[in-house]
């Protein structure tokens, strides 16, 4: 199986492209969040992380424009109930760290909100994800302190989870202070935190 393809972007679509490896073409199915991604690459060599799905005798292959998405359409088809399409729809409506959110504070209206997740669709994948996501399994540890302050971040929420607050609660106090200010200082980052929690 195939972990990654470098190469020229040959053709590229909201749902497919097709990247130029020596001559040879290879085709992915993508979500729009990669393609936003990839969009106005031109010649540029792009890596494109790649997941084969195999159904019903099919073979279809996926790929993804970082590690942290292609984590996450794992986690999700990993849920009871959830294939390759739903993953991709998924991933596509939302961005990871919203779908993240979204599962870290149990909104189960954001989830619906994707085409062709119900209810019990959207509690599952709340039931199912919630636990990984917060023990790191998915890709919100590398999403969440992708900055500069990457050790000011670590530091302030080891010494949050110190004080008695949960992981996740940190977590996500973090991710939104790091959102409003990425160069946030440990002590910056402790106090507005204390506020939100």
């Amino acid at each position: 199986m195939l972990d990654y393809i470098s190469g020229k972007i040959a053709e590229l679509g909201p749902t497919r492209i097709v990247v130029d490896n020596q001559g040879l073409g290879y085709s992915l199915e993508i979500s729009l969040q990669t393609y936003e991604a990839l969009e106005g690459k031109g010649e540029a060599t792009v890596y494109v992380q790649t997941q084969l799905n195999q159904r019903d005798g099919t073979q279809v292959d996926y790929g993804f424009a970082s590690k942290a998405e292609r984590e996450l359409f794992r986690l999700i088809t990993g849920v009871s109930g959830m294939g390759a399409a739903s993953a991709r729809m998924i991933l596509s409506s939302m961005t990871s760290s919203e779908f993240e959110e979204a599962v870290l504070s149990e909104n189960v209206g954001a989830l619906k909100s994707v085409k062709g997740i119900g209810l019990k669709s959207a509690q599952r994948i709340i039931l199912e994800l919630k636990d990984k996501i917060v023990k790191g399994e998915g890709s919100s540890s590398d999403m969440l302190f992708q900055s500069e302050s990457n050790a000011a971040a670590d530091e302030a929420s080891t010494a949050l989870q110190l004080l008695g607050f949960t992981k996740a609660n940190v977590q996500k106090a973090v991710q939104t202070i790091l959102k409003a200010n990425p160069r946030a200082s440990v002590e910056q980052i402790i106090k507005s935190a204390l506020q939100m929690l």
